[in-house]
C-alpha cells in the first residue's frame, strides 16, 4: 500500500509538466491578478476536506478498508454505474474554465473527493462526478481533477513517506524509483489520451 502511494508522486509530476505553462503563468500573476488568486484559493479549498479526512482516517483506510477485496469490488462497480449515469444525465455545463471555478463549487468538489478515501473509488472519478453535478464542462472537470491531484497526492506522499521511513532502505528505494519513473512516463500518455477520449466520447467508456 505504501509503494502504491509513493510512486504516485511520479504521476503528479507528469501533471505539473503537462500544465507547467499555465501553472507558471498563474504563479507569476498571483500578486497582481484576482483571477489567479481565486484559482489558488479554490484549489486549496477543494484540497482541505480530503486532507483533513485522510489524516483522521489514515490508519482505518490502510489497515481495514484496503484489506477488504469486497469493498474494493463493490466500489468499482458502483463507480462505473455512476460514471455511465453522469455522462448521460449531467446538468448543462455552466463553467468552462478550470482556472475560474467559483469557490463554493471548489468546496463541493472537495467534499466529493473524500469519497475516494474508500478503496476502489477513483479519486479523479469522484471529483469529476462532483464537478459535472455542479455544472462543470466534462473536459474542464477532468482538468480540474488532474490539477487538484497535485496537492492531494503530494500530501499523501509526504505522510506515507514519513510514516514508512523505517521501511525505505536502499533496496526499497530502488524499487520505488523504478515505479516512480514508470508512473511518470505512463501518466504523460494516459492524461493526454483520457482528455481526447472524454472530448470525443465522454465518460461512458470509463464507466464500462
Amino acid at each position: 500500500d505504501t509503494f502504491c502511494v509513493l510512486i504516485q508522486l511520479g504521476a503528479i509530476l507528469s501533471v505539473v509538466v503537462l500544465y507547467f505553462t499555465r501553472l507558471w503563468a498563474i504563479a507569476l500573476r498571483i500578486p497582481t491578478e484576482p483571477r489567479a488568486r481565486n484559482f489558488v484559493i479554490g484549489l486549496l479549498i477543494a484540497f482541505l476536506p480530503a486532507a483533513a479526512a485522510g489524516l483522521l482516517l489514515h490508519d482505518l483506510i490502510k489497515q481495514v478498508l484496503f484489506e477488504s477485496p469486497k469493498i474494493i469490488c463493490i466500489s468499482l462497480i458502483i463507480g462505473g454505474v455512476i460514471l455511465l449515469l453522469i455522462d448521460r444525465f449531467a446538468p448543462r455545463p455552466r463553467h468552462r474554465d478550470a482556472m475560474a471555478l467559483p469557490l463554493v463549487t471548489c468546496f463541493i468538489i472537495g467534499i466529493f473527493q473524500c469519497l475516494a478515501l474508500v478503496p476502489g473509488v477513483s479519486r479523479s472519478g469522484a471529483t469529476i462526478v462532483g464537478s459535472m453535478l455542479m455544472g462543470v464542462e466534462k473536459r474542464v472537470a477532468a482538468e480540474f481533477s488532474f490539477l487538484l491531484a497535485i496537492p492531494v497526492m503530494a500530501g499523501a506522499f509526504v505522510v506515507d513517506a514519513w510514516q514508512s521511513r523505517d521501511q525505505l532502505n536502499n533496496l526499497h528505494s530502488g524499487i520505488i524509483a523504478v515505479g516512480f519513473v514508470t508512473a511518470f512516463l505512463v501518466a504523460l500518455f494516459v492524461i493526454k489520451g483520457m482528455l481526447e477520449i472524454v472530448t470525443r466520447r465522454g465518460y461512458a467508456p470509463f464507466g464500462w
